[in-house]
């Protein structure tokens, strides 16, 4: 299984925050760098992997209620998508 590593300390806000992601989950230059695109991308088959969320705090900080959407999406995609894990480290 494949881990993918997010650090939340680069999601600074939100057009930064898309290129991250779209870089540490290699999407395709199609993705449309929102919440909708962003789920529909999440939930796409693909081999398993686990997305692990570092600097939690940092993200909710730097993009407050956004960046509680975007964790909020992406759990909504791991309940979609079986082959699709997440977890969190404190830090």
């Amino acid at each position: 299984m494949k881990t993918i590593v997010i650090d939340g300390a680069y999601m600074t806000e939100r057009g930064t925050s898309y290129a991250y992601l779209a870089k540490r989950l290699d999407f395709p230059s199609y993705f449309g760098k929102n919440l909708d695109a962003l789920y529909d991308l999440l939930t796409e088959p693909c081999e398993p992997r686990t997305l692990v969320i570092y600097n939690k705090k940092k993200l909710l900080l730097n993009l407050g209620n956004y960046g509680q959407r975007m964790l909020d999406t992406i759990q909504d995609a791991v309940r979609v998508n079986g082959n699709l894990f997440y977890t969190e480290d404190s830090i």
